[in-house]
């Protein structure tokens, strides 16, 4: 299980959490929503060490905080940022075989899992990932994080920009991830699309978390959607 409790982080003197406490229980889809600058990527980074931290943040009991971030992969953390940073020079194949832990028994999943979760990738696989289409990088970037076999899987913002039948691929893949029992934190904006997949959904606004329920509840508070996610 990964928990934060009383998490405090930032840039620099800026600060963007003030006391962010919530948990992403194994074959959980847990939804960070929010508009933007509320501190959703923040939180997302300062899991992944990515940003220093106070406060506790643990996956499976233990702490994460003060490892480097190839330490925290490697204890089964995944994470798809939301530039997707692919390899643009290597081929889609090599793109998903960097994926792969070093030192590491063979995985739950394979590169052919991935191009039977994402067909368009098999048909690019011999393809550098630099020409891909934002849609193709998307699913490049789940499936290269897939293949490292995590437990927990960080997920920002990743049907920014992309087609509606992309999306669906997108949410087919949230899916799998919970019937395998994957711990998810998906950081959307997207309400329909958060909605539709998560288990439970907390609201951010102003870098702390003002809403924390399942689906449902949140789909019947008009409220705290017009006071924190509507436009």
């Amino acid at each position: 299980m990964l928990e934060l409790h009383d998490v405090h982080a930032g840039y620099g003197a800026t600060p963007v959490l003030h006391g962010v406490s919530f948990t992403v229980a194994p074959g959980e889809i847990v939804a960070l929503l929010g508009r933007n600058g509320s501190g959703r990527s923040t939180t997302a980074k300062a899991v992944m060490g990515l940003v220093p931290s106070r406060g506790t943040i643990a996956w499976n009991g233990q702490s994460l905080q003060g490892r480097p971030v190839f330490e925290i992969a490697r204890a089964g953390v995944g994470y798809v940022p939301e530039q997707r940073d692919v390899f643009p020079a290597l081929t889609v194949h090599q793109n998903l075989l960097l994926g792969v832990k070093p030192g590491a028994g063979r995985g739950r999943w394979t590169a052919e899992d991935m191009y039977g979760l994402f067909p368009p990738l098999r048909q690019r696989q011999h393809t550098e990932a630099g020409v891909l289409s934002g849609g193709e990088q998307q699913m490049l970037a789940l499936g290269r994080t897939l293949m490292g076999d995590p437990r927990l899987i960080l997920v920002d913002e990743p049907t920014e920009g992309l087609a509606p039948q992309i999306v669906a691929q997108v949410a087919a893949f949230l899916h799998t991830l919970r019937r395998q029992g994957v711990a998810v934190l998906l950081v959307e904006q997207k309400l329909a699309l958060a909605l539709d997949v998560a288990d439970r959904c907390l609201v951010m606004g102003h870098g702390r978390i003002v809403f924390d329920g399942p689906t449902g509840s949140l789909r019947a508070d008009a409220a705290v959607r017009r006071e924190w996610l509507e436009v």
